[in-house]
């Protein structure tokens, strides 16, 4: 059984939405967002840290605000979707899975949602963009995954909120179930034999 987090489990992490609410909180210039794309892929990989990627993305000039004002924004951007993490404690109180986390993920932002909503607890493992060094939908992050869980992709089931990561995940051989609500997530898992 694997688990998106961003858009499943938490709302996203550090997205469009997250750094568009921290332009206008913080009065970001327009560059701040094209500053973020030449990085995104670099921090999610773990290829930069945080503080790097804050260094030339935000505090790359003065601020009238704190690093530590930033962070704390980033942090609370990150909440829980009580109902899917409810589905996901049904999967895990089973006792049947071999629950596994594949995200696309800073290793900071990764560390804070994973302490901060108890992610340890519900899962077996996190193969997490940040430590596998490549991201979905990129195809070797799927392969990967197979490799180091040593199953079938006929044995896996994935839920994703993007149809992009689905889709490769499916093109594999992956059973996926692309998620909308925690309802019809729910109905998907059963469908696909998951006894829950």
């Amino acid at each position: 059984m694997l688990f998106d987090i961003g858009g499943v489990l938490l709302t996203n992490g550090w997205d469009h939405v997250s750094r568009g609410r921290a332009a206008e909180a913080f009065g970001l210039d327009d560059g701040f967002e094209a500053r973020h794309a030449l990085l995104a892929l670099d921090l999610d990989t773990a290829q930069i840290t945080l503080d790097s990627y804050l260094d030339r993305v935000v505090f790359d000039r003065p601020r009238s605000f704190t690093r530590e004002a930033f962070l704390a924004f980033i942090h609370a951007e990150s909440q829980p979707f009580p109902e899917t993490l409810a589905v996901l404690d049904e999967v895990v109180a089973t006792g049947r899975y071999v629950v596994v986390a594949l995200n696309n993920e800073s290793r900071e932002l990764n560390a804070h949602r994973i302490t901060t909503f108890d992610l340890a607890r519900r899962f077996d493992a996190f193969l997490s963009s940040c430590y596998l060094g490549m991201s979905k939908p990129d195809p070797g992050i799927y392969v990967r995954m197979l490799e180091i869980l040593q199953r079938p992709a006929e044995a896996c089931v994935f839920v994703d909120d993007r149809a992009h990561n689905v889709a490769t995940a499916v093109e594999l051989g992956i059973h996926g179930i692309q998620h909308a609500s925690a309802p019809t997530t729910r109905e998907a898992l059963r469908a696909a034999g998951v006894q829950i």
